[in-house]
């Protein structure tokens, strides 16, 4: 009888380790490549283990008293492992999460009597409508405790004190490379930093959307605007203080349409199914473990189940809608990912409010032709050609010290990002230029160049 849990949170962690037989004989790898199945937690995910820490933690500091009220921001999954230790503990759970987030997630929360608002995902993180400010303010005017994933140090501190070991242990110290994706950055900064205190040969790789902001600000210290991705749950906007970079090798962008056709792979030919943000994380592992010798042995985390994602990566029409099967014709997405890729990841534009001289110098300084005009919410109001502002100059030097919106001429087409390159083609043949617009929100500048040079 003593194998008998006494409540459900007593099943969180030591989950176990499968090695990826089919995968590794497929694709004739050397290395060992190895699934970390955290979808064995009683909520289906690796967010089961910080969900339970950070309660714990909160109460253990008088934070959190019976009755009490637990909020959050969340893509679900931490949402879904603090209802969980919630209800066992009965608390009341407020979860702020955004339209991106699946229904099934969604429906999770509210079947374990959770409250959950969603807002629009076309906020910048500054904004008082962010999704993350949001649960703060609703933290701040109910007085319910503010889990804050990002911020929150027993979230890593779990990683380090469960997952790490159970790695470690499971493969007898064995371990070579250990991937993970980045969110919070708690399940990467956790066991990276037990693995490589335990060995500090072992290379820690994050996987990431491209379009989030990790793998730049970790190559170049520089902050820059992130970009909308379909992917769930992983990849950021800002910095969480919980992304520990000393204890990452390396980042590696993956786009949508990679990660999903990952996370399908692995469903269908190791039956371990998973959802995107796996699915990122797995294109990675692959090509990492293309390079690697059998000495090698590389653990990897499956973060949740694909049960989550059946409205969504695991939906064929929604993949067609989205244009994420091979199959598909090629977008507007694809070029601006092509570009990305190359390393121009950040649309390049001047606010209205900005003088002429000011802009004529960002042109310069970037050798840009022409470029957007956005206002202060960061919608397309005009834009500049160097040219035709060199001749308004050339005749009246006094433009020099005007705004932009009063010299400023219309605005760039603006396409959506799912539109075909047929589409594209034909905007591009009346305009020098097409803005690209990716769940609401201008994500890049696309050029006559752009679209011969991806052809």
């Amino acid at each position: 009888m003593t194998k008998i849990a006494k409540k459900l949170t007593d099943l969180i962690g030591n989950t176990p380790l499968l090695e990826l037989s089919h995968f590794n004989s497929q694709h004739q790898l050397e290395s060992r490549l190895i699934a970390k199945l955290e979808y064995f937690n009683p909520g289906g995910s690796v967010k089961d283990r910080i969900g339970y820490s950070m309660i714990v933690d909160a109460e253990k500091k008088g934070i959190l008293k019976p009755g009490g009220c637990i909020v959050e921001a969340t893509s679900g999954n931490t949402g879904i492992g603090l209802a969980l230790t919630a209800a066992v503990k009965d608390y009341k759970c407020i979860f702020v999460c955004t339209e991106k987030v699946s229904s099934e997630k969604i429906n999770y929360l509210k079947a374990l009597g959770s409250e959950v608002i969603v807002v629009p995902n076309t906020y910048e993180p500054d904004h008082p409508d962010y999704y993350v400010n949001v649960a703060k303010r609703i933290s701040k005017e109910t007085g319910a405790f503010f889990a804050y994933q990002y911020s929150n140090p027993s979230n890593p501190e779990m990683h380090y004190k469960t997952t790490g070991p159970e790695i470690w242990d499971q493969t007898e110290g064995k371990i070579t490379h250990f991937i993970s994706s980045i969110g919070t950055g708690g399940t990467i900064s956790g066991v990276g930093k037990f693995l490589k205190e335990k060995n500090p040969n072992i290379k820690v790789i994050g996987a990431d959307p491209l379009g989030s902001i990790f793998k730049h600000y970790k190559e170049t210290g520089e902050i820059i605007r992130g970009t909308p991705y379909l992917v769930e749950g992983i990849g950021q906007d800002c910095l969480p203080e919980n992304v520990h970079f000393q204890y990452i090798d390396k980042i590696i962008n993956i786009n949508d349409k990679e990660s999903f056709a990952a996370a399908r792979r692995l469903t269908k030919e190791e039956g371990i199914f998973c959802g995107g943000s796996t699915g990122t994380i797995v294109h990675v592992a692959l090509e990492t473990a293309k390079d690697l010798s059998e000495n090698d042995v590389i653990v990897f985390i499956v973060c949740d189940t694909g049960e989550r994602y059946l409205s969504k990566g695991h939906n064929i029409e929604w993949l067609k809608d989205n244009r994420m099967l091979d199959t598909e014709i090629k977008t507007l997405r694809d070029i601006s990912y092509a570009k990305k890729k190359k390393g121009n990841e950040e649309i390049v534009y001047v606010h209205d409010t900005i003088l002429v001289r000011d802009a004529i110098k960002i042109m310069n300084e970037m050798g840009f032709s022409y470029i957007p005009v956005l206002n202060e919410l960061l919608r397309p109001v005009g834009s500049l050609r160097e040219s035709r502002l060199i001749s308004r100059i050339l005749d009246d030097k006094n433009v020099m010290d005007k705004k932009i919106k009063d010299v400023m001429e219309e605005s760039f087409l603006v396409i959506d990002a799912k539109a075909s390159i047929n589409e594209v083609r034909r905007a591009l043949k009346d305009a020098h230029a097409v803005l690209v617009s990716d769940f609401g929100r201008i994500t890049d500048i696309i050029t006559r160049y752009d679209l011969i040079d991806f052809e």
